[in-house]
Parts: structure tokens; C-alpha cells; sequence
């Protein structure tokens, strides 16, 4: 055993050593010497000097309306009405929003509107149905202004006033736009009332259809006429007068084989337009003759609708709506504009690929086989399938519906007995 064992370890460790010769005493000692030397020593960690901070709830600061004026102006929109549940507000629940309640609701989160909604002299130009689509639809409203009423009346402050295009488009969905506002509309201008006239249009695909037929059709809708035949009837609206004014009724080429029922009118009712093109694709068909036009409006000779199926919603848009001379501004940033379109354009380019998608699988699925012709006799309906007919019955041999006074009877019998039991 070595005598000088720490040592003789100090020794070995700082030079190449031959531990071959080394008891096994020495080596015991060397591994427990480099065990102590390697083992962390224990330290009792410091006490905490930090202190825990009590995160307090934040309370939403109240918007104080009263610090804030009001301006009326004209609100000019687009929306793809496929993901919503038509255009007005419901006070009931829905299975889709409607485009009302999302400009709403987007205009009150960014405080542009007080609550409730009477207060904002609140009115549109005309409703769409469920799937319908606009381009230039109108609301007229109140909104939070930046300027006094005096300076809201000079055009020259207009500079001055919340950049409102921007701000609203910045919180609305990709497919509803804000694309004009008028500042200074007239005194008396009310979005519904003030409207000259409502301009739709119904795309649809040419496959199997006589143009000229449909077209001459769609000529004998010009005029005043009593449009009961054409239209659902809602016992709750009570109407009693279907006569309207069709300023021009014709069928356009687009382009390709892509065509639409052009149509622009005072007012329309209930499902009146998707009525109208339902009539014009059986005359399309040669299983109505264009003169089927006149015999419907004619109340002698149909005093009520023959069952019909009126015509698909995706492909109807209300392309326009014709007002008096307005000052419509539109985006004067080119920035500004870009940023804020960035989503559209990216929603615009997905459907623009998965249309073009669509269509090279359609060319595979049909490599040799007519895209056209059907297997099966089929009424078009504006949805690219159609509903199937083993033979058809013409409109004259049909089942009608009630008369406008039983349909109006009955809902105001079934709204009396209501009101009783509540009582």
C-alpha cells in the first residue's frame, strides 16, 4: 500500500498514469476521491422576493354616445349572398346571418352606431332572399362622426371625417364590400323610398334553350301588370295590389354560352323575379309557348298561380339600384385600398381556381360524352340540374294555389286565435 496516498493521486492525475500497478486500495481511494470532486454540492435555494401581483379583471370602459355627434349618410355595398340568409335583419334566429346583421353588428363593435338600432335612421333600398347577391345595394344611416353638424354641412371638411370606407371594410367579411358613400345625401333621402328603380340580372347557361323564344317572352313582362301569378304569397305582408311597373324586361349575352334575364323595375314582390325566369325557361324548353307570359298576367284567365317551382337563388343578383344625382365617393388611397381588399382578392382567386378545377374535371368526367343532353326529360332551373318530368303537365292542366284573400284570411285567423290564447 502507498504511503503517500493523496500524493501519489495528486501525482498520478496530472500525468498519463499506469494504473495497472496500482493496488487495489489506491484505487478504491482514487474513484471516491473523483466522486467528491464531480457531486454537486447541495444548496438550499433562495427564498423568493418577488411578489405574486393580484391580476385584476379589466372593466370595459363604457362609450359615452353622449361626447359624440352623428352624421346621416348613403352607404353603397356588394355582397355574395350564398353564405348568408338574405339581406334583412331577423329578429329571429336563423340557420345562416343575414348581411343586415353583419353590417350591423360590425358598425356597433367599432362603435360607429348606437344601440338600439332606432336611433340610426336605419333604411335599405331593397331585400334579397337567401342565396341572392348585390352589387349596388343602398343603405341610408347615422354614423359617429368626427365633426360638429355645422362642419358636416361643408363639403370642404370632408377630409376631415372618419376615413369610414376603410374602417368598416377592415372588420367586414371578404364577401360583403362597402364600395361608395355619399356624406351629403338630400335632406329627405330615405334608401328604400327615395329609389327610382331596382335593376336584376339571372345568369344562366344557353344548354337546350331557345333565346329568341325566352326573349320574346321576357318582352310581354314590359309594362303595368298585375304580377300575382309570378310571386309567393305571404299572408302576413296582407298585400292586396300585385300590380307593378317593368321598365325593361330582355335576355343578354355575356359571353360564350353565358347569358342572363335582364330586368329593371319600380318594385318587385315576393320572389317575383325567380317566378318570372321559372315561366322563361319552360318557353326555353318549348314546353310553354312565350304567350304563356300574357295568359298569366291575364286575371280572368288565372285568377290564381298554377304550381310552379320558381327558379334557383345563387344566380340572381340585384345588379343596380338607380337613385337621384349623389356625390358617391369611393377609395382615393391606392394603399390603403390594396391592404384592405387583400382578403377579397385572395376569396376571388380561390373560387376563380376552384372554378377552373371544376371545369378540367368536367372536361375528364364528360371526355366522351355530351355535356348537354340529359337521359331524362328535365324542367331547367337555374341550379344546372333541373327537376325530372316523366310527362309534362302545362301550366293551364295544373293544381292552383289559394286565392290572395284565403291566404290572407287564414293567417289573420291563425294570428286572432294566437293573441286569445296569450290572453
Amino acid at each position: 500500500m502507498l504511503n503517500t496516498t493523496a500524493t501519489t493521486a495528486n501525482t498520478m492525475s496530472s500525468q498519463t498514469t499506469d494504473y495497472s500497478s496500482w493496488t487495489k486500495e489506491d484505487l478504491i481511494f482514487k474513484i471516491t476521491e473523483l466522486e467528491n470532486q464531480t457531486q454537486p454540492t447541495p444548496t438550499t435555494p433562495a427564498p423568493t422576493t418577488t411578489p405574486k401581483i393580484k391580476q385584476k379583471s379589466k372593466k370595459q370602459k363604457q362609450f359615452d354616445w353622449s361626447k359624440h355627434n352623428l352624421r346621416f349618410v348613403a352607404l353603397r355595398f356588394a355582397y355574395l349572398g350564398w353564405n348568408y340568409n338574405g339581406l334583412a335583419y331577423q329578429f329571429e334566429p336563423t340557420p345562416l346571418p343575414t348581411v343586415e346583421e353583419t353590417i350591423l353588428k360590425t358598425l356597433s363593435k367599432i362603435k360607429l352606431i348606437p344601440e338600439p338600432i332606432d336611433q340610426v335612421d336605419f333604411s335599405r333600398c331593397g331585400r334579397t332572399d337567401k342565396g341572392v347577391s348585390a352589387m349596388n345595394q343602398v343603405i341610408s344611416i347615422k354614423l359617429r362622426s368626427n365633426l360638429t353638424p355645422e362642419e358636416q354641412q361643408d363639403s370642404a371638411n370632408d377630409d376631415k371625417e372618419i376615413d369610414y370606407l376603410t374602417i368598416i371594410n377592415a372588420n367586414l367579411p371578404s364577401d360583403i364590400k362597402i364600395h361608395s358613400i355619399c356624406l351629403h345625401p338630400p335632406s329627405d333621402f330615405d334608401a328604400r323610398f327615395s329609389c327610382k328603380n331596382r335593376h336584376y340580372r339571372y345568369l344562366f347557361k344557353a344548354s337546350n334553350l331557345d333565346i329568341d323564344a325566352m326573349n320574346k317572352a321576357a318582352e310581354y313582362y314590359q309594362g303595368q301588370h298585375d304580377f300575382r301569378n309570378f310571386c309567393k304569397l305571404d299572408g302576413s305582408k296582407q298585400i292586396t295590389n300585385f300590380e307593378r311597373f317593368i321598365y325593361s324586361s330582355k335576355i343578354l349575352h355575356l359571353e360564350n354560352d353565358l347569358y342572363c334575364f335582364d330586368l329593371i323595375g319600380t318594385a318587385f314582390l315576393w320572389h317575383q323575379v325567380r317566378c318570372m325566369v321559372a315561366v322563361l325557361f319552360l318557353v326555353g324548353q318549348h314546353l310553354e309557348k312565350p304567350e304563356i307570359v300574357t295568359d298569366l298576367m291575364d286575371i280572368s284567365k288565372y285568377p290564381t298561380k298554377p304550381q310552379y317551382e320558381m327558379a334557383n337563388d345563387i344566380p340572381l343578383v340585384l345588379y343596380d339600384c338607380e337613385f337621384p344625382p349623389m356625390d358617391w365617393k369611393q377609395f382615393d388611397n391606392e394603399y390603403k385600398f390594396n391592404r384592405i381588399m387583400n382578403g377579397f382578392k385572395g376569396m376571388c382567386y380561390d373560387l376563380n381556381i376552384k372554378t377552373k378545377m371544376s371545369s378540367i374535371m368536367e372536361d375528364l368526367v364528360f371526355k366522351n360524352h355530351s355535356k348537354t343532353a340529359s337521359a331524362v326529360n328535365t324542367v331547367p332551373l337555374g341550379d344546372g340540374v333541373g327537376r325530372a318530368f316523366a310527362k309534362y303537365v302545362p301550366l293551364a292542366n295544373r293544381e292552383r294555389t289559394d286565392s290572395y284573400e284565403i291566404i290572407n284570411a287564414r293567417w289573420m285567423s291563425k294570428k286572432e286565435s294566437k293573441r286569445n290564447k296569450e290572453e
